[in-house]
């Protein structure tokens, strides 16, 4: 019983069951030599053939039990009327965001925007072996917030003052996001995804006293949304520490992927009533096989009798060797 989908809904099955964040991706030759040909990585995500292809591609060469769909959490923006352009070594460049244009955008023209990312999922499923999950995505609205109105001041910093400036422009920017992040939802598991995962990824930069109103009540309408229409569900709220029992008590998502400043024992203790994925760092996969091993049997070991899906505490690292990757993955299932 390795499909995540159903390992999500019998929170009682402990059976193994592993993927990657970030397994479709830069890493693997078979994607760089398609990366090669297409320098613009929105078209790639609009490529439905091509994102498909990649999505299959650690499929194939690991056996892996979930594929995630080739896409980005920006295609939400991008769909939503803002230019969205990825420059090298620097990451995501967004043009300046227009509140008047997005509260112009209804569901019928964001969907036509994403059709190609639908088809892409729609291919894959095709694909795809019955037992593996197909795994679709969303950004958190804080984090697409973050990046739509470019309110990092530096990588780890953000800009506070604005937040308490702009309160009331937020509030409406987040309300409608959370609309048609549902609305995103909907149509990839309607193309044939069967789990539904939420990054927010710029959690960590939210004052602690801001942290309901931008991190947990956000996630939990959408987590509201997925359990009504019984959709299998993942949150990663990255960088919250010991917020994270708070998240899972408030949130109430049916998975949560903890990241890898969390100690997995005190995870095991304190966040109850859900699947718990991942927390291994990526960085140890660069190390020597004794210390990759190593490392994963504390996450083995630890959840030896729970409902867990073996991941990591981020993505993938670009430099990982894929022999690494197919190292780690005989590890774990064999042990």
């Amino acid at each position: 019983m390795s499909n995540l989908r159903k390992k999500l809904i019998s929170k009682n099955d402990s059976c193994k069951s592993i993927w990657f964040m970030r397994q479709a991706g830069r890493y693997l030759p078979e994607f760089r030599e398609i990366r090669k040909k297409n320098k613009d990585f929105i078209e790639l995500c609009l490529n439905s053939e091509l994102s498909s292809q990649i999505t299959l591609q650690p499929i194939k060469r690991f056996d892996l039990d979930s594929a995630i769909i080739f896409s980005d959490i920006l295609m939400t923006p991008y769909a939503l009327g803002q230019e969205v352009k990825f420059i090298k070594d620097k990451g995501p460049k967004i043009s300046e965001f227009n509140i008047e244009s997005f509260l112009d955008k209804n569901e019928k023209g964001f969907t036509q925007k994403l059709n190609p990312v639908y088809k892409a999922i729609e291919k894959t499923r095709n694909n795809l072996e019955k037992n593996k999950s197909l795994i679709a995505f969303i950004g958190a609205p804080w984090t697409l917030l973050v990046y739509m109105l470019n309110m990092k001041n530096s990588k780890s910093v953000i800009d506070i003052k604005r937040l308490e400036k702009e309160k009331d422009k937020i509030k409406i920017i987040i309300k409608n996001l959370i609309n048609f992040l549902c609305i995103h939802i909907r149509n990839q598991i309607d193309a044939g995804a069967d789990v539904i995962q939420i990054f927010d990824s710029w959690a960590g930069l939210i004052p602690k006293e801001k942290i309901k109103d931008y991190c947990y009540y956000p996630n939990a309408k959408i987590i509201e949304f997925c359990k009504k229409e019984k959709i299998p569900n993942i949150c990663f709220p990255k960088g919250i520490n010991e917020k994270y029992e708070e998240f899972n008590q408030i949130v109430k998502p049916d998975g949560i992927n903890i990241d890898y400043q969390i100690d997995p024992a005190w995870a095991k203790k304190k966040l109850k009533n859900v699947v718990i994925q991942g927390g291994l760092d990526p960085k140890i996969l660069l190390k020597s096989d004794k210390e990759m091993f190593q490392e994963a049997t504390k996450y083995i070991q630890t959840f030896k009798a729970s409902p867990y899906i073996f991941n990591l505490g981020h993505g993938l690292l670009p430099e990982t060797d894929p022999d690494r990757v197919k190292k780690l993955i005989k590890f774990y299932r064999d042990n």
